[in-house]
C-alpha cells in the first residue's frame, strides 16, 4: 500500500520519518564517494524547496545546497521598495536563483543566477554583499591599491543605507514569479512597497525552461507535448461531461486529478470550473476560468453589502480582477484568489481562510512582531463582525479583461453599481493584447 504522507511535508525537527533519499555521488575534493541525502519539505516564507546535503566519509567534505521546489508561476514579478526608516531594513526578503536586485541610488546590482535562492531581511541583503566586496581586499589592496581604494568608497556607500539617512529604492525582480518583500501593514496595502507582474519574454521563458508546444515538437516529430486535433472536442460534449486530467497538488505536491466542467451562467456567459482534491494531504482547491475568453472594455463592479441578506447573491471574480473592501483598507490582487465562482459569502470567506493560512501568507510565522500580531487581530475581529452581518461593507471588483460578474436583485438594484472602462496601454499589455485590435474581440 502507498504513503499517504504529502511530498513536501512541514519542516519538523521531530518529525519521526522525514524521508530523506540516499544516493552514492562523487567528491569533488577526493574523488571518492559520498553520500548525497535529498529531503523535499517546506519551509516558513519559501513554500517547497528541496534540501540536499553531501557527506564524504573519506575527507570530511561536506556541503549544502537548498533548490527551490515551488512551480513557476505564470508571470513574472516585480517588487519596487522605498526604504524610508530602519524598519523597512527588517522586512522578509525571499530572493530565488532568479531573482535580480538592484539599490538605484548607489548604481548596485545583483544580477540573476549570481547568488543561491535565500531567505533573508533587506539589511541581510546589503550585509551579503559588503561581505562579499570585502573578501581578498588584503590582497587587493597589495595588487590592485586603485581598484581596492574604489571598493572601499563603494563599501562605505553601502554601510551608510543601513543608517537610513536618505531613503533608497531597492527593485527585487524575478522572472520565476517566486520572490516576495514583507508586507509589515498586511492585510492593509503598503504604502512603501509596490508589486507588479510582468509577462516573460521568449528567451525568459527558455532560461527557465519553459517552452511552447511548437517550440518542445508536432506530433509528427515525436515531440512531448501533443495538440489536440480540432473536431476532437465539441461544444455540445464539453458542456455536459465532466472531465478529469492528471496533475499535482498545489499544496504537497503528490499526483492527484482534476475535475473541470463547463456551464454557463445566465445573464453573463460561458465559465470553464475545476476543482480538485488531493487524497494524500486533503488540500481542496476551486477555480474558475473564463470560456469567452476577453471582453473589449474592462468592468468596473461596485456592490453594497448590508447584512446577511445580501451574502446569498452569487458573485463571479476572475483570475484577472482585482478585489477591494475599502472599509477594511483591503486590497486583494488577482493572482492571491485566482478565478472563483460562488456567494459573496463563500467569496469573504475564502479571503479570510487565505489571510489566516500560514501555508498561503508570507506575513505569519515565528518572526512576526508583536505590532503586526495586533494590527492582525484587529483586522480579523472587524472580519468576523461583516460575516455576523452586523457591519455594512462594500465589495469592490475591478477587473480589465471584463470577466468577472454579480448577480442583481433586479431591475432598480440600486446597490449594485457596474462602469464599463476602456483598458490602458498597461492593462492591454498585461492581458497580451498590445499586438492584437481590441475591436475584434466581440461581447458574449
Amino acid at each position: 500500500m502507498g504513503s499517504t504522507k504529502p511530498i513536501f511535508r512541514d519542516l519538523d525537527p521531530d518529525d519521526p520519518e522525514p524521508e530523506t533519499t540516499e544516493i552514492e555521488s562523487l567528491c569533488m575534493n577526493c574523488h571518492s564517494n559520498g553520500i548525497t541525502r535529498i529531503l523535499l519539505t517546506k519551509i516558513p516564507f519559501y513554500k517547497e524547496i528541496v534540501l540536499m546535503s553531501f557527506l564524504c566519509n573519506s575527507c570530511g567534505y561536506q556541503n549544502n545546497e537548498i533548490q527551490s521546489g515551488a512551480p513557476i508561476s505564470e508571470k513574472g514579478v516585480r517588487f519596487t521598495l522605498h526604504v524610508k526608516t530602519s524598519a523597512d531594513l527588517n522586512r522578509q526578503l525571499v530572493k530565488s536563483d532568479y531573482a535580480s536586485l538592484k539599490v538605484v541610488e548607489v548604481d548596485f546590482e545583483i544580477p540573476s543566477k549570481s547568488q543561491k535562492g535565500e531567505v533573508t531581511t533587506v539589511e541581510g541583503v546589503i550585509n551579503r554583499s559588503i561581505v562579499a566586496l570585502e573578501q581578498d581586499q588584503i590582497i587587493r589592496k597589495v595588487q590592485h591599491p586603485e581598484t581596492a581604494a574604489q571598493i572601499d568608497i563603494f563599501i562605505q556607500k553601502l554601510q551608510e543605507l543601513k543608517d537610513v539617512k536618505t531613503p533608497f529604492t531597492v527593485i527585487l525582480e524575478d522572472i520565476s514569479g517566486n520572490s516576495f518583500i514583507e508586507n509589515p501593514q498586511a492585510p492593509q496595502k503598503d504604502p512603501n512597497c509596490t508589486n507588479e507582474f510582468f509577462k516573460r519574454s521568449k528567451e525568459q521563458d527558455h532560461e527557465l525552461g519553459v517552452f511552447t508546444p511548437q517550440e518542445m515538437g508536432s506530433e509528427q516529430n515525436s515531440g512531448i507535448l501533443k495538440p489536440i486535433s480540432e473536431d476532437q472536442f465539441i461544444l455540445e460534449d464539453l458542456e455536459g461531461e465532466v472531465l478529469q486530467f492528471p496533475t499535482n497538488c498545489s499544496n504537497c505536491g503528490s499526483p492527484c486529478e482534476t475535475n473541470m466542467k463547463m456551464t454557463n451562467i445566465p445573464h453573463f456567459k460561458e465559465v470553464v470550473i475545476m476543482a480538485t482534491t488531493c487524497d494524500v494531504c486533503g488540500h481542496r482547491s476551486n477555480e474558475v476560468k473564463s470560456g469567452g475568453g476577453i471582453e473589449p472594455t474592462g468592468v468596473h463592479i461596485e456592490v453594497d453589502i448590508n447584512g446577511r441578506g445580501d451574502f446569498s447573491r452569487d458573485i463571479l471574480k476572475s483570475e484577472t480582477c482585482d478585489l477591494k473592501i475599502p472599509q477594511l483598507k483591503l486590497e486583494v490582487g488577482p493572482h492571491a484568489l485566482g478565478g472563483r465562482f460562488t456567494t459573496v459569502e463563500g467569496l469573504l470567506v475564502a479571503v479570510k481562510e487565505q489571510l489566516n493560512d500560514p501555508k498561503f501568507s508570507h506575513m505569519f510565522g515565528d518572526s512576526q512582531n508583536a505590532e503586526s500580531k495586533t494590527k492582525l487581530d484587529e483586522f480579523f475581529e472587524k472580519f468576523d463582525q461583516i460575516l455576523e452581518g452586523k457591519t455594512s461593507i462594500t465589495v469592490v471588483l475591478d477587473d480589465p479583461a471584463g470577466n468577472s460578474y454579480v448577480q442583481s436583485m433586479g431591475e432598480e438594484d440600486l446597490t449594485l453599481r457596474i462602469t464599463r472602462y476602456e483598458r490602458s496601454h498597461e492593462q492591454n499589455e498585461e492581458l497580451g493584447l498590445n499586438d492584437i485590435k481590441t475591436e475584434n474581440y466581440t461581447c458574449n
